[in-house]
């Protein structure tokens, strides 16, 4: 499928670069009038998910994944998720294992490519409630899962998922680590860094020796705590191996279901293997955007107003 333009994105003056675009709709914004009902599920390894659900009474179903050490409270999936509520559509925003507010049960947690979570919250949705059509949206990280899922074995894929958007997704988990790694991206490193070491902080009590923090300080980038921490605390034999087997960008050619990528060329943490265009011209399934502006998961057009690029474009397209 041949590239699609994105004629209706317009930034807003005052937001002039990928950085402003990025930082803040994340930091400043605030959605109103969404309320959750939150429902908690066990995991078939005895683990936890907190589900947040968004009914209108709906027979469609939009499921919602979120970015890296986020959760179903971020601007971002709130703004969303009012939208597909404007739209018509349930939203149900799941939180991945130790980011709902508390550390899940197992010394692992999630990874960016756990689709076996997914496919679990999915399966569930089903089993509360007859879903006409599911639609599945995700942001960076999540983006990342949901592609890996619908193209690493589509015909496992449940009937009742229709179409799929995403944004701002580091479809090539190497090179990104490398670029979010970059001296321009210190900020944000840095905040990832903090916060994944505080969940693992949490987690010594039940680690029985398998976890030193004791040099924590020494871990400067993704690559060093992918290889010290992400790739043995979930099965994977080095950084490399985490990220070969986990990189979304492999498996698009076998997606079935109609699905968007929108990756701004401006987004900070967005390697040019990012974009894969020659994955759409291949695959008349697969659409992808690259929007001139819109920095990471921001694509504000009125900031003051609260209007996203991103939630009209996703709308349109499920809709359509």
């Amino acid at each position: 499928m041949p590239l699609l333009p994105s004629p209706d994105f317009r930034k807003p003056f005052y937001l002039f670069n990928g950085h402003l675009q990025t930082i803040l709709p994340s930091i400043l914004r605030k959605v109103k009038d969404v309320n959750y009902t939150r429902e908690r599920i066990t995991t078939p390894d005895h683990d936890f998910l907190d589900l947040d659900w968004a009914r209108i009474g709906s027979d469609k179903l939009a499921i919602l994944s979120h970015g890296l050490e986020g959760d179903a409270g971020r601007p971002y999936v709130k703004g969303m998720v009012k939208a597909m509520q404007a739209g018509g559509i349930d939203a149900l925003a799941w939180n991945y294992r130790s980011c709902s507010g508390e550390p899940n049960n197992l010394l692992s947690s999630y990874h960016l490519g756990a689709t076996h979570d997914l496919d679990f919250v999915i399966r569930h949705a089903l089993q509360q409630k007859k879903y006409k059509e599911i639609y599945l949206l995700g942001f960076s990280a999540g983006g990342n899962i949901t592609l890996k899922y619908l193209g690493e074995a589509p015909e496992k894929v449940p009937a009742e998922v229709k179409k799929a958007a995403v944004f701002s997704v580091p479809c090539d988990l190497k090179s990104a680590a490398v670029q979010i790694s970059r001296p321009e991206n210190k900020i944000y490193l840095r905040r990832f860094l903090n916060s994944l070491h505080r969940k693992l902080q949490q987690k010594l009590p039940i680690a029985n020796g398998k976890l030193d923090l004791s040099d924590y300080h020494l871990v400067k980038d993704f690559q060093a705590f992918d290889e010290r921490f992400t790739a043995p605390l979930h099965g994977f034999a080095s950084a490399d191996d985490y990220y070969a087997k986990c990189s979304s960008k492999p498996f698009l050619k076998n997606i079935k279901v109609p699905t968007l990528l929108v990756n701004a060329k401006n987004d900070p943490f967005l390697s040019p293997e990012c974009f894969p265009v020659e994955e759409a011209e291949a695959n008349p399934n697969f659409y992808l955007e690259i929007p001139e502006y819109g920095g990471h998961v921001g694509f504000s057009m009125d900031f003051r107003k609260g209007v996203y690029y991103s939630e009209q474009r996703a709308l349109a397209f499920l809709l359509d």
